[in-house]
């Protein structure tokens, strides 16, 4: 598990270091790892051409140092100093002691650009000047590694309101921000300097966790007993909704999954493993309700979902039925089982009355309050959020897909039923909804390496048939 730390959480776990630590060391470690990060990026260090772009605060003085590190070990080392009457005056004092050149610009014979303008601290886009330093770099292909993260990227929502640095790598400290996995970092690595920090409330899931969650049927499990998933979905006019979230719930290895609706022949067809019945009434016994996908939201579909919250059995809430709650939220409130509602940005501001904004975590957390359940919302950086409770934050899941295979319709049908899935067989609802989030990015990326036969295009029902080897290939050893 990645754990996820705001910048006054980071501040106030190097306080005890800064305290009994000679002054300055704490930065020459960190800056001893960046230069460390930055010689593997490299290759070959000697005879390399390497800038630090140097601005006022810490983040300039680790720049520094490692640009002083990779001089002594035989780089060409250059330094832009931004605001030069505030550089850190210890680092800057090192690197001409090296032989470091200061420089107005990126010289032309630069492999590595170490962006050290701004840190965790600093707020809004790059300033004119550095913009266009960035600006030139970029266009003469030149890689940059950012320190702590991309300078003109916010640390806590990963927004870019204008110019910023797009780095290869970013070499961060102590800890993940969320940053790491909300905004545009490159590759991220994580220098240990010593930090003592607790488990955070903002994380993300690896692949050995979600393996350690699959449900994987014991020696005397049953159909019933490894979950049992009820699934209200489809309708005349979208059918292949039913026929994708129920044939999810089965890919995710329900034990059972019973179908209810006007689709029921079309699903049979399709999933001939699956209880279908035209009633809800006549579905029999679950252990979790999927409810939503392509139900409409005429009388039937609010039919179907009243019947489902009025259970006290864990539900998932999904497009149609979102579009309903909106206008009933209180409906959720009054719940004691688990909800899960799983938004898009159009049906967030529905429910919530306004977008998500560049804050996708703080919203979401809002939204979870607001309706006392978990919220997934949808993007290419899911952001999953339990309500709070006893004072306390809930927790969020974060899951970057890395791309957007996933943005295909009828893609969500497919989490929803995932999800109703893992409920079924026990899991938390942050759990379940974090974890089918995993497998279904990486569904969907094996469907887009994956051409088929006749080469088709990324689709639902395609990412749909690559579920299971997408959690074959995360419960591998070394996915």
């Amino acid at each position: 598990m990645r754990h996820y730390y705001s910048a006054d959480e980071i501040r106030a776990a190097e306080a005890p270091l800064l305290a009994e630590l000679p002054d300055g060391a704490l930065m020459r470690r960190a800056a001893y790892g960046l230069a460390m990060a930055i010689a593997r990026e490299l290759g070959t260090v000697a005879g390399r051409g390497v800038c630090a772009v140097v601005g006022s605060g810490d983040n300039g003085g680790d720049a520094l140092w490692a640009a002083t590190h990779l001089r002594r070990r035989g780089a060409a080392a250059t330094a832009v100093l931004l605001d030069p009457e505030r550089a850190h005056r210890e680092g800057l004092a090192a690197f001409r002691r090296a032989g470091g050149r200061i420089v107005e610009s990126v010289p032309s014979a630069t492999d590595l650009v170490i962006d050290g303008v701004v840190g965790i601290s600093a707020s809004g886009p790059l300033r004119p000047g550095a913009a266009e330093l960035f600006d030139d770099v970029a266009a003469r292909g030149i890689p940059v590694v950012a320190v702590d993260l991309p300078s003109g990227i916010d640390v806590h929502t990963g927004a870019a309101d204008g110019p910023h640095v797009e780095s290869a790598l970013t070499v961060t400290f102590g800890g993940l921000k969320p940053v790491h996995a909300l905004g545009e970092c490159g590759r991220v690595e994580l220098v240990d300097i010593g930090l003592d920090l607790p488990d955070a409330d903002v994380r993300s899931m690896e692949a050995a966790d979600v393996a350690a969650r699959w449900p994987v049927p014991g020696a005397h499990d049953d159909k019933y007993t490894q979950g049992v998933t009820g699934v209200l979905a489809g309708s005349a006019t979208y059918p292949g909704a039913a026929i994708l979230c129920t044939g999810a719930a089965v890919a995710a290895t329900s034990g059972m999954v019973r179908y209810a609706g006007t689709a029921a022949a079309e699903v049979v067809s399709h999933w001939p493993e699956v209880i279908a019945t035209p009633s809800m009434q006549a579905a029999g016994r679950v252990q979790a309700w999927v409810v939503g996908p392509g139900i409409g939201t005429d009388e039937a579909g609010a039919a179907a979902l009243w019947f489902a919250l009025d259970t006290d059995l864990p539900v998932i809430v999904d497009a149609d039925a979102l579009t309903i709650l909106a206008a009933h939220p209180d409906v959720v409130a009054r719940r004691s089982a688990p909800t899960v509602l799983t938004p898009h940005a159009g049906e967030f501001a529905r429910l919530a009355g306004h977008p998500p904004g560049e804050d996708r975590v703080g919203a979401a957390r809002k939204l979870a309050d607001a309706f006392g359940a978990t919220v997934l919302l949808k993007g290419n950086v899911t952001v999953v959020a339990d309500p709070a409770a006893e004072g306390a934050a809930g927790a969020v899941y974060l899951n970057r897909a890395g791309q957007s295979w996933a943005a295909t319709a009828g893609s969500g049908d497919l989490l929803s039923g995932m999800i109703g899935s893992l409920l079924a067989a026990g899991l938390p609802p942050a759990e379940a909804a974090g974890t089918a989030a995993f497998v279904h990015a990486r569904a969907a990326g094996l469907a887009a390496a994956d051409p088929g036969p006749a080469a088709a295009p990324t689709s639902a029902s395609r990412i749909l048939h690559h579920i299971r080897s997408a959690v074959a290939q995360i419960r591998q050893p070394n996915p």
